[in-house]
């Protein structure tokens, strides 16, 4: 969170008192205030905590500038809202009829302000900017989002959230094991109850395509290019999800097999270049929760202060091809950490410059222990301990740090090179897209 931005004022008061470094000092029941956009003190958010479930995802805009007759404002949302004019006397507010979650005002009298307020449609998701064009002129080309998530009750109990911090009952295994993890080394069935196999229709035949990550009863987080081909979603009923898996041919213990109800691209997904490659699978019946079947928890910023070192060390999980380049008959595990970008563009500049940016990131050892074909959508996770600091990794939590997205080919044939840097999609750039529908 930016202190910069997000500041209490009283109830009653006028002007807020303090500056950025003030020491909060709440008397009665205050109002939180923020400037939604961090490029623009024009445009001020207000908010009271501890309504109802119903109404907490309220809150109110002022915009004080100077607006002319026939002004225009287009408000745009990153989820569905309800916004409406406290003062109507002056303009009038429509639904845009061509993009979503997208409002126009018009002015057809002079005025030198505009409130409204702005209500998520969805119980515990709160709408935020994305953009607050004024007389085409764009004042929100940095919106502050996720500012009022920890007040929101209804959206505690979702897997993850940056500001609520992690639940307790995700990311545990239910089966005794010990937590340390050793490079390419076989796991045993419940080792990684959250990790999901991705099977697709082809003609006559179901063939197994991706990983993917189970992160609650009714979603599955994989990668955008493993639900869709050159860009375009797949048919629901082209998918199917099996939960609990662990041998790739054959029977296993405490399987379940799902249909998919929705696939949900990032509306920005570039199969291209692979960015935003990032999806959800809602399922049309939901997970049953067992030894083998449990849902992961998604990173959240602190995280990171609670790791025994500065190192990112995560696991990824699959039944990827092997030194055989066929795919593993039984799923494996493979530890590696996170590198500088730097470091990953000087291994190969001509390809990580151009697929890197700031939504992804780089990890591995350039040993031959790798993600290769068949890995993607699967998990980069990363052990959170309890206690923070703990070396031991006795007690804690698996958290998803990445999505697995893509890594250089080698030059014979469109396998993976296992002795070059992986690519991963990087989850916690896209918290709060998961948590609009999750």
């Amino acid at each position: 969170m930016d202190a910069k931005f997000l500041y209490v004022f009283i109830t009653l008061l006028v002007n807020v008192i303090g500056d950025n470094n003030t020491r909060w000092a709440l008397i009665g029941n205050p109002l939180l205030a923020a400037y939604p956009c961090k490029d623009s003190t024009d445009i001020n958010s207000s908010y009271e905590p501890g309504l109802s479930p119903e109404e907490e995802n309220t809150y109110f805009v002022n915009i004080r500038k100077e607006f002319p007759t026939y002004s225009k404002i287009v408000l745009k949302f990153d989820t569905e809202a309800s916004v409406t004019l406290r003062d109507a006397s002056f303009a009038r507010i429509t639904a845009s009829t061509y993009e979503s979650n997208t409002f126009d005002i018009h002015f057809y009298k002079p005025s030198n302000y505009i409130s409204f307020t702005v209500k998520g449609l969805r119980q515990g998701t709160v709408p935020y900017f994305k953009s607050v064009n004024i007389n085409t002129q764009e004042y929100c080309n940095k919106p502050l989002v996720g500012y009022l998530d920890h007040y929101i009750e209804g959206r505690r109990g979702h897997a993850e959230s940056p500001i609520t911090g992690p639940m307790t009952n995700c990311g545990r295994r239910k089966i005794e094991h010990t937590e340390l993890i050793v490079s390419a080394a076989p796991t045993k069935p419940g080792d990684w109850p959250w990790h999901v196999a991705l099977y697709k229709l082809d003609r006559s035949s179901i063939k197994y395509i991706c990983g993917g990550t189970l992160i609650s009863e009714h979603f599955v987080l994989t990668a955008a290019h493993c639900a869709s081909s050159r860009g375009v979603k797949l048919l629901p009923e082209v998918l199917s999800v099996v939960l609990g898996k662990f041998n790739l041919i054959g029977g296993d213990v405490g399987t379940q097999e799902r249909e998919v109800h929705q696939i949900i691209l990032h509306d920005k997904f570039d199969y291209r270049h692979l960015d935003h490659d990032i999806a959800l699978i809602k399922l049309k019946t939901e997970a049953v929760f067992t030894d083998y079947v449990q849902p992961a928890c998604l990173w959240y910023d602190k995280a990171i202060e609670k790791l025994p070192t500065n190192e990112v060390l995560g696991t990824i999980v699959g039944w990827g091809f092997d030194i055989n380049d066929s795919l593993s008959h039984q799923l494996n595990q493979a530890s590696m950490p996170i590198v500088s970008e730097n470091t990953c563009i000087k291994s190969n500049p001509l390809f990580y410059a151009t697929v890197l940016n700031e939504n992804k990131f780089c990890a591995g050892y350039r040993n031959g222990t790798s993600a290769c074909n068949g890995d993607s959508g699967s998990a980069f996770q990363v052990f959170v301990p309890d206690v923070a600091k703990d070396k031991n990794k006795t007690i804690g939590a698996w958290f998803v740090r990445g999505i697995v997205s893509l890594t250089v080919s080698r030059t014979d044939v469109a396998i993976c090179d296992p002795e070059y840097y992986v690519v991963f999609t990087d989850v916690g750039k896209y918290i709060h897209w998961i948590n609009k529908y999750n």
